[in-house]
């Protein structure tokens, strides 16, 4: 699953040899042995089906990205899903052939290019963009500028396919962990499969009744409050209590429990340590979710943006294959003999892309965000460029390192586009949602690669998601949250955006325009962020589970407390279950997570649009 502003996807596998192959031996024995030219892979069934689970996905990442700034994995919910939809549409005689396993692949990847329309920086720099400016672009616009983005990603992912998937043998371990689920699903007895997608259906429907229950006709409170006070006042005013929100439990039981331990401990120093204290020197007037996090945005943000960027650059090695790679790839005259060209995406696919859609993206950065030409045409090869990179790192760390991205992009344009904060955030979502969709048809593409599927279809599937997702994205955005303003509420904490938001202003403002314990606080934040990176580089492996996740701690200081506990809830709930009942947990866990997760949110969108036609009172 996402962190709060990089995507950290599920599924553990081995690693890639990071060495160099004999690329044409590899290519012919996976011709010889593993491709299957003759399985269906894109059928027109595939596409519809993707779509479909896509755009649900769309919506329901996009409610759990407000709530907590995170985005939820696609592929594995996705393709366990698809098997159930298509079995149970198989029972009623719906259909008449089994979905296969290079057909739920294609529809997989469908499914993924447009439901993580809302990471990579997508949802961030929008609501972002809305908290520090008053202007709401228009829908059509926006349409066409994620669309256009998360195409460019795709292209740029053609050139780097077949050197860290083919050659390198990178990990990517989401895209390993989903082929194994594939083969697993689709065995000849397929109970596995049948198993996966009840529990899913049934956490689905549970979470949906849940919110109906809660937000329709209001039997269930939102918030179990304690008889506990804290400096004379109720922990609940504080942000301490218990949600009746199971997404948020869904999303814990998705995180490690590092993150998990993390975001407790990062939510009880914040809102039972520091903010009684800010509060008691008059730092912070009032005692409410907005007022508190209106201060502890600044080290919370300083705490994620300096361990995203430690991170990365601790991880020079990994960059320095980036850029050796890309000389290799680019010295290369031709094709090696071994008869992948007619199978691979054609090497023209990426230029011409790039020079189609390039003007595109630098009329609307004109036109929507007041960018000059000039300052525009640099963005896009910069960002195709952080995009190699950044699908490195998501290659052998399973980790898109748009937190560190982001705020590289936004330092630089603060610098040559100085007071133009739209502009500044808006630069920032070109380079995060291209290294985003790069990274991810890739996490597609090594599934496709293990299971012998046709890598043209992967990328045309891609590009169905993406046009997909941002069709349903624009829209949902403005469905559930129609007043802005409520970004950055204890209803829709929008972390991420009130991160992405305080780094713009902080760039275009100064620093020193702060109040001084803010600045204060930023320096310890930064100093913890970079302390806690080198940890977790460089401590010993044992000791590595103890030291709290820099995303735990940053993020729990810019959601409300509540939402810590309850995603520590299902992070603890999740590891006890796999410690004592492994085979149970492997069987449950990420199919009634997902399923909490999609009930909850996608009915919790259904209200909103009866609330909005007036079929429903608030």
């Amino acid at each position: 699953m996402a962190d709060p502003q990089g995507t950290n996807r599920v599924g553990a596998s081995p690693r890639g040899n990071g060495g160099q192959d004999s690329t044409s031996d590899a290519e012919v024995e996976w011709l010889r042995n593993v491709y299957q030219p003759d399985a269906p892979n894109l059928t027109v069934r595939a596409v519809l089906g993707g779509v479909v689970i896509g755009a649900a996905m769309c919506l329901s990442n996009l409610y759990v990205f407000f709530k907590t700034g995170w985005s939820m994995g696609v592929t594995l919910t996705a393709c366990i899903l698809a098997f159930g939809v298509f079995q149970a549409l198989r029972a009623a005689r719906c259909v008449r052939r089994p979905l296969g396993a290079l057909e739920n692949n294609a529809l997989t990847t469908v499914a993924s290019g447009a439901g993580y329309m809302t990471g990579g920086g997508n949802m961030a720099a929008f609501g972002a963009l809305l908290m520090v400016t008053s202007v709401r672009p228009e829908a059509v616009p926006m349409v066409f500028w994620f669309g256009t983005i998360a195409a460019l990603g795709v292209f740029a992912a053609i050139p780097i396919k077949r050197q860290l998937i083919n050659r390198e043998g990178l990990a990517f371990p989401t895209g390993t962990a989903t082929a194994e689920t594939l083969r697993s699903i689709h065995a000849a007895a397929s109970g596995a499969g049948r198993s996966k997608a009840g529990w899913l259906a049934g956490a689905a429907v549970f979470g949906a009744v849940v919110a109906w229950l809660r937000d329709a006709w209001h039997w269930i409170p939102g918030t179990f409050g304690l008889p506990v006070t804290l400096a004379g006042r109720a922990l609940s005013e504080w942000t301490l209590s218990f949600k009746s929100e199971v997404v948020l439990i869904g999303g814990g039981a998705l995180m490690s429990f590092r993150t998990g331990w993390s975001l407790l401990l990062g939510g009880v120093l914040t809102y039972a340590v520091l903010a009684p204290r800010l509060v008691a020197e008059g730092i912070v007037t009032s005692v409410n979710y907005k007022a508190i996090v209106a201060w502890t945005l600044w080290p919370g943000a300083s705490l994620l943006v300096a361990s995203g960027l430690c991170s990365f650059a601790l991880d020079y090695r990994s960059i320095g294959r980036s850029f050796s790679g890309l000389t290799r790839l680019f010295r290369r005259g031709r094709r090696e003999e071994s008869g992948i060209g007619a199978v691979e995406c054609a090497d023209w696919w990426f230029p011409a892309g790039f020079l189609a859609l390039t003007p595109v993206v630098v009329y609307l950065m004109v036109r929507l965000f007041q960018i000059p030409v000039w300052a525009g045409l640099l963005a896009v090869p910069l960002a195709v460029l952080m995009g190699f990179v950044a699908a490195r790192v998501t290659g052998e760390t399973d980790v898109t390192p748009t937190k560190a991205l982001g705020p590289v992009t936004q330092l630089l344009y603060g610098v040559i586009t100085p007071g133009n904060l739209g502009g500044n955030i808006m630069s920032a979502n070109v380079t995060g949602g291209i290294g985003l969709h790069a990274a991810d048809l890739l996490t597609t593409l090594k599934t496709g690669w293990l299971l012998g599927a046709k890598p043209r279809h992967q990328f045309y599937a891609q590009l169905f998601g993406v046009i997909a997702g941002a069709l349903v994205v624009v829209p949902a955005f403005r469905l559930i949250l129609p007043d802005p303003s409520q970004l950055g509420s204890e209803t829709w904490p929008a972390p991420s955006c009130v991160v992405w938001a305080g780094v713009s202003e902080a760039f275009a403002d100064g620093v020193s325009a702060l109040e001084p314990t803010a600045r204060t606080a930023i320096g310890v934040g930064l100093a913890l962020g970079v302390a806690l990176a080198v940890l977790e580089r460089f401590a010993p492996r044992r000791l590595r589970p103890w030291l709290p996740s820099a995303s735990g701690l940053g993020i729990a200081m810019v959601i409300p407390g509540s939402n810590c506990i309850a995603m520590f809830l299902g992070a603890a709930l999740a590891e006890g279950l796999r410690r004592r009942y492994a085979v149970l947990a492997e069987r449950t866990v990420v199919p009634v997570a997902s399923g909490l997760i999609a009930g909850e949110s996608l009915m919790g969108i259904f209200i909103a649009f009866l609330i909005v036609t007036g079929v429903l009172a608030k």
